[in-house]
């Protein structure tokens, strides 16, 4: 590690440390009292209640060491195989089996493939498996407070978080969820959850924690909104490790002629080039490189995490969740057809 990077880290570090010891109280009062002043005048919260609150709001130094060492860190093939294991693929199966006819209906009225939605829920929880187990309001307060690199964006989430809770009339110490704050099955940030949570049963609750069919609704409806393109393909492998490229390209580039002649794939010309751009993205391998060139959906998986490793591992787990899938008695019963196109993104 250089000098300087390590003195950055050292001089994060002990910031953090400062305001904080292994698990506690908020330190720095003065940054708090602000937050809540700025609530009260921005939204008009009881400024006594949001003190008491936080009183009660604990900081954890265990939080920044995970968000500082993410597995988005990692090379390709490590990080692949956390997510393409067996265990997680047919548990992907059964999944999509149990809750076919939503996954069909959403699928249908989005545009997203039920095989990208299943794929998400796998790769975030595990099937609501691994929801998280730090008090959401401490994750994001330690960030918020305590991490300086990302503490304005932690801030607004907070800030979400509190509405949400107001809103949906939760007690905002009682939700869990990872060391950032994410939450429920599908992992939304609180301002996901308010900006695109669906209460797909109508209950009057956007159920992100126990109700798989609000989950489903809502990650598709993230997709969409962030622009999913309906039957276009997602990523095209272009070169593989043992072709020795000159070069990775990381940009987008609009003549695709250099794509389409150095594929490895015979097809790749047919339905990149109606997308007119594709990102090529070099991953790395033990003992070299793939290139694959991304389309415009890629990217919208990277909204959702923006890590690319983050989006291939998606796209991979729900090719191979789709490949072992037999198709359920109700799709059987009901012959439900999906958006026109819309299985050209998995052949």
């Amino acid at each position: 590690m250089k000098f300087m990077d390590l003195f950055v880290r050292l001089s994060i570090f002990c910031t953090c440390f400062a305001i904080l010891s292994c698990t506690g109280t908020i330190k720095d009062q003065g940054t708090v009292d602000g937050f809540i002043k700025q609530m009260v005048a921005k939204h008009q919260f009881n400024e006594e209640a949001l003190a008491g609150l936080f009183n009660q709001v604990e900081l954890n130094e265990g939080i920044i060491r995970k968000i500082s060492k993410p597995s988005e860190g990692l090379p390709w093939y490590k990080y692949r195989k956390i997510f393409l294991k067996e265990p997680r693929i047919k548990a992907g199966v059964q999944f999509w089996r149990g809750h076919a006819e939503t996954l069909a209906v959403v699928e249908k009225d989005t545009g997203v493939p039920a095989a990208i939605i299943v794929a998400i829920i796998g790769v975030e929880t595990q099937y609501g498996q691994h929801t998280g187990s730090y008090r959401v309001i401490d994750a994001l307060s330690t960030l918020a407070f305590a991490y300086p690199p990302r503490s304005e964006f932690f801030r607004s989430e907070l800030e979400h978080f509190l509405l949400l809770c107001r809103e949906e009339h939760i007690d905002p110490l009682k939700p869990e969820g990872s060391y950032a704050g994410a939450m429920g099955m599908p992992q939304f940030m609180p301002s996901s959850y308010r900006n695109y949570a669906i209460d797909f049963n109508k209950d009057n609750y956007r159920d992100i924690w126990q109700n798989p069919d609000d989950v489903i609704a809502s990650i598709a409806n993230y997709f969409a909104k962030h622009g999913w393109q309906s039957g276009q393909p997602v990523i095209v492998q272009i070169r593989d490790e043992s072709q020795k490229s000159a070069q990775s390209l990381p940009y987008l580039k609009e003549d695709l002629r250099l794509i389409t002649s150095n594929s490895i794939n015979p097809n790749i010309s047919t339905p990149l080039l109606s997308t007119k751009k594709a990102k090529i993205i070099a991953f790395e391998q033990e003992n070299g490189e793939e290139l694959w060139a991304a389309s415009d959906n890629f990217y919208v998986i990277t909204r959702y995490n923006k890590s690319p490793l983050y989006a291939l591992a998606v796209y991979q787990l729900s090719l191979a969740i789709s490949n072992q899938r037999v198709p359920s008695s109700y799709e059987q019963n009901h012959n439900h057809t999906t958006n026109p196109g819309a299985q050209q993104l998995f052949e």
